[in-house]
């Protein structure tokens, strides 16, 4: 994990010099500063980044490739999925088949591969999933695919007295497996999309076992929903990637004091992806429309990263 200092002279050194790097380093220099103008409170100093785009590589998104690598190592036993969509979309990789089924197929491939399991057992899936599977372009292990200017700015935001939050579209429960491990981020300081569980007694020990109803879908205008349910407070600082964190800059940017909204532009060709809209998800097109009326810095992943991992 990167270590940051209060006091590093560089406490951005994957951020190249300019505008964004220094708006940055401005607000959190004016917000910690006892006394000044724009000082806020150690217990107000709130910061809420969304997954998948902003800090980790989502083409694809990494739970969505942990579904399908669940569903493919399952098929032997589900010899229906042959001809049964979703699944048989998913294990002849039609992209296209999978899409035209909507919210309903991913209802279908998250209940065969996220429920009827204790949290326990689900929680043992992801780690031993996440330590060996590898993103089939780059060869990288997915844990690896973490974005070092973010890491970097998760741990100058701490080193300042701000607790970081993930608020994402993604499974709060296959999310707070590694959020310590990789981003420093405690599993209760996570919020996510959720399933609801049930509490039994077998064999005398008590469990939680995941079914298939839905509880929350942390996404778009369920965000700031999600930040009120979960932490109670406003951001001060928000990060996203794509409209579906919208509303959650939004909801940032209308509190009262100083506030800072981010969105990572993925521009870079060369060294991770170049696009507007990911595989799966909202495209980036109001959110980079309304920046400048917003006042949000729009991160260049290109020309504002010196790294990218």
């Amino acid at each position: 994990m990167i270590e940051i200092s209060k006091n590093s002279s560089n406490p951005l050194p994957s951020w190249n010099d300019g505008p964004a790097k220094k708006s940055i380093i401005d607000f959190i220099t004016k917000t910690t500063n006892e006394g000044g103008a724009e000082y806020i409170p150690a217990a107000d100093r709130i910061a809420c980044f969304d997954n998948d785009g902003t800090l980790w590589s989502e083409m694809p998104v990494v739970q969505l490739a942990f579904v399908i690598d669940r569903i493919k190592s399952a098929a032997p036993q589900h010899p229906e999925w042959k001809t049964e969509q979703p699944f048989k979309a998913i294990l002849e990789s039609d992209v296209n088949a999978f899409k035209e089924g909507g919210v309903k197929s991913v209802e279908a491939i998250l209940a065969a591969t996220h429920t009827g399991i204790t949290t326990e057992e689900f929680d043992q899936t992801v780690k031993d999933w996440i330590r060996a599977a590898k993103h089939p372009k780059t060869g990288m292990l997915y844990a690896d695919m973490i974005f070092k200017p973010m890491l970097e700015l998760l741990n100058y935001l701490r080193a300042n007295g701000y607790k970081t939050f993930i608020v994402s579209g993604g499974g709060i429960d296959f999310m707070r497996v590694f959020s310590e491990e990789l981003y420093g981020i405690p599993s209760y300081q996570v919020v996510g999309s959720s399933g609801k569980v049930k509490y039994e007694v077998k064999d005398g020990k008590p469990l939680l076992i995941k079914t298939p109803e839905l509880n929350f879908i942390d996404d778009k205008e369920g965000k700031p929903a999600g930040i009120h349910q979960h932490i109670g407070k406003r951001p001060v600082f928000t990060a996203g990637n794509s409209d579906g964190d919208y509303a959650m800059l939004e909801y940032t940017s209308a509190g009262a004091g100083p506030r800072f909204g981010m969105i990572i532009h993925h521009t870079d060709t060369e060294r991770e992806f170049s696009y507007e809209a990911p595989q799966v998800g909202s495209s980036l097109d109001k959110g980079l429309k309304e920046a400048v009326k917003n006042n949000w810095l729009v991160v260049d992943m290109k020309n504002d990263w010196k790294e990218i991992f």
